[in-house]
């Protein structure tokens, strides 16, 4: 049951939309893999369950119809998981107005967070990795902290960008 919350707490930080789904499809896979070998070697029990779900979450953001929406996806995306109030005429609109709500969400965290964030996610493929790897020397944290530190600021941006869609 702990290995259980401990797999969904894993796959909700990384903003799946149905983290208890997912732990059980990681769970299922060890116990296939348990009925059919008899054991596991070369990890132990939960040490091997968080490589399963590497796996399975790997997976999950391949498939289309279950990625998770970015705030860089396009803006008719956007409009349907965030129904504005006063809905603008076109896409253009609802760009600016995500952009503008983004803004104001960003400038309403700490300096210090705002500029970890916008850090965080800058660069593409191996530059953002190698990005990450000096943020995270320069705040003298390790990777793990950092990534734990960002999700958890992505999160108050996303629920202040939720805010504004729904006012």
């Amino acid at each position: 049951m702990e290995m259980r919350r401990r797999l969904a707490a894993y796959f909700d930080r990384r903003n799946c939309l149905s983290p208890d789904e997912l732990a059980d499809e990681t769970l299922n896979r060890v116990a296939r893999r348990l009925e059919e070998q008899g054991y596991i070697k070369d990890a132990t029990p939960a040490h091997y369950c968080y490589i399963v779900a590497k796996f399975v979450l790997l997976e999950y953001f391949r498939e289309p119809e279950r990625s998770h929406a970015a705030l860089d996806v396009a803006p008719e995306q956007h409009s349907k998981a965030y129904q504005p109030s006063s809905p603008p005429d076109d896409t253009r609109d609802i760009r600016d107005h995500l952009l503008d709500s983004l803004e104001r969400c960003l400038n309403k965290l700490a300096p210090e967070e705002r500029e970890l964030i916008l850090h965080y996610y800058q660069g593409e493929q191996r530059e953002k990795i190698d990005r990450r790897r000096e943020l995270a020397a320069r705040l003298g944290l390790t990777m793990n902290a950092l990534s734990i530190r960002a999700c958890r600021i992505r999160s108050k941006v996303e629920a202040c960008l939720k805010s504004c869609f729904e006012t």
